[in-house]
């Protein structure tokens, strides 16, 4: 006993500093959180230094101006971003927005960062990377961001010939936040050969060119790469164009690139995210010129293909032959997005076809297919058993039912869910589709969209429950009125008659049973059934302009234990909407959500007048009044805000209200406001205690080219961030 009570007190004595180098040094680089990291350096000297040498991944945010600011002492850093230093959106190196000479700032990073093997920056102007790239030539990963019209002046290929000059081993170059033109690329690589074959990632899913990438240039663009491992490009599939991608540009993909394991092809049309029609029957004026064949003949020259988008936007017919054939010559296959393709999967009877004998597949898009009905997505459903990921967008004729089979069979995998555009397929019918993996599902976007107006038809069964006595229903036949079944319980509880035989309904045992996640709730006395949804953490949601969040939780979103993130996008024209009957969107009732810190609020496609409005119109400052109300009562620490914009000035400016409603949140650690706004309003931020990191983002195509006098400028971003960092932050 002696004995061990000795080694007890002898290993009470040892603490985790007292680890070797060697060790400490491996715990440190398992840690990726920056919050984390940054507070382990706090514990020691010898702490922080292992924390500075083990740090490969670093974001600068201050103005260039403060150059003596810039850290020397992560030496080990292999990832930087640049994209983010303030003024954001102007040139790292333009003399117009820092005093400092622009060569010793890039001499004073190259000396700060010599190990950088992968860059993230803004490049407004060519002069940025004709002044950096020398100073790293073993860059091997470049991200390059740009909002601004591409200068007409620049001869072709200019932006890129520094940065192919410098660094011959660059193997991964992604442009798919930078606006140059389609026809810029292909010289400078045809100019540069090595460093051409080198690239094995390339990015070019940009709207810069409302066509993208013409068939020529995507052809000599496969040449010039032969290595290709990755290549996502935003192409034009329309037949009406002049050089359209169609059978002669895919086939050149797979005799030039036969490594390729990614290949993401997508019209332009269905990059700019906005929703389609519904009602529309799924079928384009004009087919896509894509041959069954050449199909076949793309699927056979690359075997190792592990990743396919074809999001042609024009129609693909009869495509359920030609995809059978993934199955034999891309056995990797794991993740399939279609976009306009028909006959994917008949799915009649016991015989598997199509899409559904890739077997291999853990994620599965279907976009804007016509003919894929409930019968063939069970039969996908039986065939891709191994689906972790499925979104349906646009398919018409999908109807509850099917999806409810469809995640009934999936239960084991399917955690990643996409609904939208489904015309069948509204919010509640969505979320009660989803009943059988409803306690696994991580990852969900639905569309808010109640189903003959949801508000209003709750009047019209209120006044059934005076003609009938809804105590007769079970459960599952009163949700098929069109309501969740806890709000036909709500409403038939609250009715005068028939107490007693009430009481004795609400006994009924639910068919879910606890361990399934439903429960009933008598803490709130209203007779709702509880379901949890006690593995999702991120929600997306779409909702048209006018329309309310506030029926959400009621659809059957009410309890989300582990919610953390949800992205909101909000899309319409504000003109053509009579003034809401409510004050508030309804963010107030996202407070049931208790772990919900991330938001991004995205109404960047809300259009209206930023001017003074027509006699009973109103103006984006009373629409972003309404849309921000009780955005204060959510505990957030992190927000993304698209303010609304009027397109006839191309500009997306925070209102007054819009900036004192998101200055009352006084829990926000970051806040980006994709958008600019004047100096004055951003005074309102400065009253959140909290707030560490704050920018104004112009980050859409195309950018201003000249703010107006009254909005942020260089000097004005300045004299907000000197007045942000004198504020005391607690922890």
């Amino acid at each position: 006993m002696e004995e061990l009570g000795r080694a007890t007190t002898s290993w009470t004595q040892t603490h985790l500093h007292d680890l070797p180098d060697v060790i400490l040094t491996n715990i440190f680089a398992a840690v990726i959180d920056t919050r984390t990291r940054n507070s382990m350096s706090l514990v020691s000297q010898r702490w922080l230094a292992l924390e500075r040498s083990t740090r490969t991944t670093l974001s600068l945010r201050g103005n260039v101006r403060d150059l003596f600011l810039i850290p020397t002492c992560f030496q080990s850093i292999t990832h930087l971003d640049l994209s983010l230093i303030s003024p954001w959106g102007f040139s790292l190196l333009d003399p117009s927005s820092s005093p400092s000479d622009p060569y010793l700032i890039s001499h004073r990073l190259s000396q700060a960062f010599p190990s950088l093997t992968s860059l993230t920056l803004y490049a407004r102007t060519p002069s940025t990377l004709q002044l950096l790239a020398p100073r790293w030539p073993n860059l091997r990963q470049a991200n390059l961001v740009r909002w601004h019209q591409r200068a007409a002046s620049l001869p072709l290929g200019s932006d890129f010939i520094s940065l192919f000059e410098s660094c011959p081993s660059l193997s991964s170059l992604d442009l798919s936040h930078f606006y140059c033109w389609t026809e810029d690329l292909p010289p400078a690589l045809q100019a540069y050969p090595s460093t051409a074959a080198s690239l094995t990632r390339l990015n070019l899913l940009t709207l810069a060119s409302p066509e993208g990438f013409k068939s020529h240039e995507l052809i000599a663009i496969s040449m010039a790469c032969p290595n290709l491992h990755h290549l996502l490009a935003a192409c034009m599939f329309h037949p009406g164009y002049v050089d359209f991608v169609g059978d002669d540009a895919l086939l050149a993909l797979a005799v030039n690139c036969p490594r390729l394991s990614l290949l993401h092809l997508a019209d332009t049309s269905s990059l700019s995210g906005t929703r389609g029609d519904p009602e529309n029957d799924g079928f384009t004026h004009e087919d896509a010129r894509i041959a069954r064949s050449t199909l076949e003949e793309l699927f056979a020259g690359l075997p190792l293909l592990e990743e396919l988008t074809l999001n042609v936007c024009q129609n693909v017919r009869d495509a359920g032959p030609a995809l059978e054939v993934l199955r034999y010559k891309c056995p990797r296959l794991s993740s399939l997005t279609l976009g306009q393709f028909h006959g994917i999967c008949i799915g009649t009877g016991t015989h598997l076809d199509g899409v559904a004998l890739c077997v291999w597949l853990q994620s599965l898009s279907i976009k804007n297919c016509a003919d894929l009905t409930d019968s063939s997505l069970v039969a996908i459903s039986r065939g891709c058993w191994r689906l972790v990921k499925f979104e349906i967008q646009g398919c018409k004729r999908i109807t509850e039912t099917g999806m409810t089979k469809f995640a009934g069979i999936l239960r084991p995998t399917l955690i990643d869910v996409s609904i939208s555009c489904c015309k069948h397929l509204d919010a509640s019918s969505s979320l009660r589709a989803l009943e059988p993996i409803r306690d696994r599902i991580q990852r969900l976007h639905i569309d808010c969209i109640w189903a003959g107006d949801w508000l209003d038809r709750s009047d019209c069964l209120a006044k059934i429950v005076h003609d009938f006595d809804l105590n007769e229903f079970e459960e599952e036949e009163a949700s098929e009125l069109g309501h969740p079944a806890g709000y036909v319980n709500f409403l038939a509880q609250n009715q005068s008659r028939d107490g007693d035989s009430r009481d004795t309904k609400r006994k009924k045992k639910c068919k879910y049973s606890a361990d399934e996640g439903c429960s009933y709730n008598r803490s709130n006395g209203n007779g709702f059934w509880s379901r949890t949804w006690k593995r999702l953490h991120y929600l997306s949601l779409w909702i048209s302009v006018g329309q309310l969040l506030s029926p959400l939780p009621m659809a059957g979103l009410e309890n989300c234990p582990v919610l953390e993130e949800i992205r909101i996008r909000v899309e319409g024209d504000c003109r053509r909407r009579p003034k809401p009957s409510e004050p508030a969107f309804g963010l107030s009732s996202l407070v049931c959500y208790p772990q919900l810190k991330k938001m991004q609020l995205d109404c960047g496609d809300t259009i209206g007048y930023a001017l003074t409005a027509p006699a009973g119109h109103m103006d984006l400052s009373l629409w972003e009044r309404f849309y921000l109300n009780g955005i204060a009562n959510l505990n957030l620490s992190e927000l993304d805000y698209w303010p609304p914009q009027d397109r006839d000035v191309n500009q997306r400016i925070l209102s007054l209200p819009a900036a004192g409603l998101l200055g009352e949140c006084l829990t926000l650690r970051k806040l980006f406001i994709h958008g600019t706004a004047n100096e004055h309003f951003m005074n309102f931020l400065l009253n959140i205690p909290n707030l560490r990191d704050a920018q104004l983002r112009e980050d859409y195509y195309p950018a201003p080219e000249n703010d107006m006098s009254t909005e942020m400028r260089v000097d004005s971003c300045s004299r907000f961030e000197d007045a942000l960092n004198k504020h005391h932050i607690p922890d």
